[in-house]
């Protein structure tokens, strides 16, 4: 399955939609570009919308840590919302929710880069009981 890469804007916050599979090869080399893409603005303010993702793998992970990392160097910050049950437990095992911050709701994730405006946010422990009961 391929991945597909929509970009959006919501008040001045870049959106990327995507939908596939982050995987080794052309996918990542995609989810690469468009992430330098929107980039190309120092200071950039994104939001990675992985409702429509159903699998990331390593080298998948590898490359949201490393485009992260370059979005921060750029005086950035990057944001993911919409990640699935199997994606939340991924990120948790390999710690990359400690790189990201979760949002389940847009506009959530929208508000978390305006000071003085009320969000909520993403609650890991709430998470893991959900888990622990289903």
């Amino acid at each position: 399955m391929s991945l597909d890469i929509a970009h959006r804007e919501r008040e001045g916050i870049i959106l990327i939609d995507l939908k596939g599979r982050i995987t080794a090869g052309d996918e990542v080399c995609a989810f690469r570009a468009a992430i330098e893409n929107a980039t190309a603005s120092a200071g950039a303010k994104m939001i990675l919308n992985m409702q429509g993702i159903d699998y990331v793998d390593s080298t998948g992970l590898g490359s949201m840590a490393m485009c992260a990392a370059s979005v921060r160097k750029a005086d950035g910050t990057v944001k993911l919302l919409h990640v699935n049950h199997r994606n939340v437990e991924l990120m948790m095992m390999t710690k990359m929710d400690t790189i990201f911050e979760l949002f389940d709701d847009e506009t959530d994730a929208v508000n978390s880069f305006f000071s003085g405006r009320e969000i909520k946010r993403f609650d890991i422990h709430a998470f893991v009981k959900r888990m622990r009961e289903e």
